[in-house]
């Protein structure tokens, strides 16, 4: 039979366990059945428990049939350790009969849920937990349901206890716990997770510059002595940073003859050249007239149609100079050569402006490839062998200012140099992948090169370390506001993650905020605290 506090019913949900851990507060301990004649006077209790997305953290009295105990519940939200501000949250006592469920519809403030618990029947009851959050990470008015161990509900003359309650492992160290308030945690940078069993590639470290491709940094020079114009009249000039596709014009060089001269003088050179042209030709058919009735030599014939031929040639070219003069100073582009993007890639440099003479050979552009990039990593001569048997697994980049760029697929050795550098005496090793929006080209990166071979232990992010006085140490959660510090051993860092001895699987481990809860020990000097509810 399912009822609710103060003879409400509600509906069963049924939902399916998720994975859970507990721990007593400060204000507990851990606890068998007791089966002696004179039990302890209770105490008030309280639970730690973690599901998939919630934190749950209640405080209460002792539980007694018919008496309303208020249950102070602390949710936080794991998907960003902030305080649950809206929902319901249900305190479910189940026995093999059925279930009494009570609830909280609302917070009293952000994250703190007054459930009143007012059991109708003494015995052993396993305690549940279950949150519902309008919108939540379980879609609209998804649920949570998670466990919290076993209580007994008692009667008003001698109340109920708590009996069991699996709590996360401890510190090794045995050190003195420490008080860090729900309140302080909703308030500051703020994350746990559980300990972890992992592995860390191995790895070999060097200076990594980027560099585009072999063929993927290109010069554009101009072809002839001229002045530089745009392509077109609709295309853009060029600027740094520009996308280009292959073949799209760049510019256009326009020879200086279109230019050093005056228009009246290219037009009566073209119509000098093409009255010359009229008679040479004239005189050629006359000769092979001639040539027919044999009144001429062929050596005569040869040598007007040579002429005839040079005078085409010449005319042809004063007409493309004229033509290329009027359209220069028309501003068009007809007759000048028109230089194209010889890659896919971005402009890396303008060094031009609209109008400049230039000479033959000269840089006017510079063009790099950045679908690609090439680490030009400095190895020392063992590491570079190392590299060589072991084989790439990824990089791991630090600029020592952001977050380590770690990047483990689309990596692929280029190659390994043949022969030491003269001036470093290291290995320079070629590594190809996709080109990240951090990565400039010409930027240097301290680089983590990571081998095939793995490493094995517990890997912790690093913003978990915290240096207290020149000794490494993380923080443990053993409830929902008690911490212990415990030292432990860096074995190896690769970017943000941490390799490390001292930590056991099934420890609660404080993510983010460790530095909070060491500044919050040193103030308080131990002093014990309370909640106001």
């Amino acid at each position: 039979m399912t009822t609710a506090a103060k003879g409400r019913s509600r509906p069963k949900i049924a939902t399916s366990l998720c994975s859970f851990a507990l721990c007593l507060s400060a204000l507990g301990g851990c606890a068998a059945p007791d089966t002696s004649d004179n039990p302890p006077t209770p105490e008030t209790w309280s639970v730690t428990a973690w599901g998939d997305h919630y934190e749950i953290f209640p405080e209460a009295k002792p539980l007694a049939v018919g008496v309303i105990t208020v249950a102070h519940t602390h949710v936080t939200r794991l998907r960003d350790f902030a305080a649950l501000a809206e929902g319901t949250v249900e305190v479910v006592l189940r026995r093999d009969s059925g279930e009494e469920i009570f609830s909280a519809d609302a917070p009293s403030r952000p994250g703190v849920f007054n459930v009143e618990i007012e059991p109708r029947t003494a015995g052993e009851v396993e305690i549940l937990f279950r949150i519902s959050e309008p919108g939540g990470v379980n879609g609209p008015q998804g649920s949570e349901e998670i466990r919290g161990g076993r209580l007994r509900v008692g009667e008003a003359q001698q109340p109920g206890r708590l009996l069991v309650a699996p709590a996360p492992k401890g510190a090794s160290d045995g050190g003195e716990p420490l008080t860090f308030l729900k309140e302080e945690q909703w308030r500051s940078s703020f994350s746990t997770d559980w300990v972890r069993s992992g592995a860390l590639a191995r790895s070999v470290s060097g200076l990594a510059k980027v560099q585009p491709p072999a063929g993927g940094d290109v010069v554009i020079t101009a072809p002839l002595d001229g002045i530089v114009v745009a392509a077109s009249g609709k295309t853009p000039w060029p600027f740094v940073g520009q996308s280009m596709d292959r073949g799209a014009p760049l510019f256009q060089v326009v020879p200086h003859v279109a230019v050093d001269r005056s228009l009246a003088s290219l037009e009566a050179e073209l119509a000098s050249l093409t009255a010359e042209l009229a008679t040479a030709r004239g005189r050629l058919g006359r000769l092979q007239e001639l040539l027919d009735l044999q009144a001429t030599s062929r050596r005569e014939v040869e040598d007007a149609r040579l002429l005839v031929e040079t005078l085409e040639a010449r005319r042809g070219a004063a007409r493309r100079d004229l033509e290329a003069a009027q359209s220069s100073r028309r501003g068009g582009i007809a007759g000048g050569i028109t230089l194209k993007a010889p890659l896919a890639g971005t402009m890396a440099a303008v060094d031009i402006s609209p109008g400049a003479t230039v000479s033959a050979g000269q840089a006017l552009a510079r063009q790099v490839r950045t679908d690609l990039v090439w680490l030009a990593v400095s190895l020392s001569p063992q590491a570079a062998r190392q590299l060589e048997s072991d084989g790439l697994a990824g990089v791991v980049l630090s600029d020592g200012e952001g977050q380590p760029l770690r990047r483990l697929d689309g990596v692929r050795m280029v190659a390994l140099a043949p022969e030491l550098s003269a001036s470093t005496a290291t290995v320079t090793a070629l590594l190809e992948l996709p080109a990240e929006a951090p990565l400039r080209l010409a930027s240097t990166w301290d680089v983590q090169v990571l081998l095939a071979t793995q490493r094995q232990g517990v890997v912790i992010p690093s913003s978990a370390l915290v240096d207290d006085g020149g000794v490494p140490v993380v923080y443990l959660q053993l409830a929902g506001e008690t911490f212990v510090r415990q030292v432990v051993e860096p074995l190896d860092r690769q970017g943000d993650l941490l390799l490390v001895a001292g930590l056991t699987p099934g420890q609660r481990l404080v993510q983010q905020g460790g530095e909070a809860i060491r500044r919050s020990s040193l103030m308080s000097s131990g002093v014990g605290h309370g909640h106001q509810h």
